[in-house]
């Protein structure tokens, strides 16, 4: 199974790929959609749309993990990245690839056993568990590949079998 992972935002959209076999994990793929700091907020999210959208058509996942909204202090950057958030889960619905979502509690239980783990104590387990020469740079293409590995620590605790559309 292929898994695209997704850490969204307006600046940064990080994604990564990893395929999950048996209880095997291996990045396949990751980076980041950019988009410049003074163009309109609906340009930013035509350009994460159309990039995603091309991501998608290259890697063929077989789900798509997101990283749910958490409760942020700045108004403002939590609807805009709502905002990339909500242009994410257009393109996957409307490329047929099942949704699922993640919180960053969970993604922090999921790959360290505890739920307050920090953030680089996260990236050094995306690159064990992928088995990786350095941690991923930037930090939102450690956190899309730690999303997609949430999803592939959870499909292989149930016994998950993937829905197709």
């Amino acid at each position: 199974m292929l898994i695209l992972g997704i850490d969204p935002g307006t600046a940064t959209t990080g994604w990564g790929v990893v395929q999950f076999e048996g209880s095997k994990l291996n990045a396949q793929s990751c980076g980041c959609i950019l988009t410049p700091a003074k163009q309109n907020q609906a340009m930013r999210l035509a350009h994460i749309f159309s990039e995603l959208e091309k991501i998608i058509k290259k890697t063929k996942p077989d789900v798509f993990a997101i990283e749910k909204l958490f409760f942020i202090n700045n108004i403002k950057t939590a609807m805009t990245v709502g905002e990339a958030r909500g242009v994410c889960l257009l393109v996957a619905e409307q490329n047929y690839i099942p949704i699922f979502e993640y919180t960053p509690l969970q993604v922090k239980q999921s790959l360290t056993g505890y739920g307050k783990a920090e953030k680089k104590q996260i990236q050094m387990m995306v690159k064990n568990i992928l088995k990786l020469k350095e941690i991923p740079k930037p930090d939102d293409m450690a956190d899309a590949l730690a999303i997609a590995i949430t999803h592939a620590h959870g499909c292989g605790l149930a016994g998950f079998k993937e829905k197709k559309y």
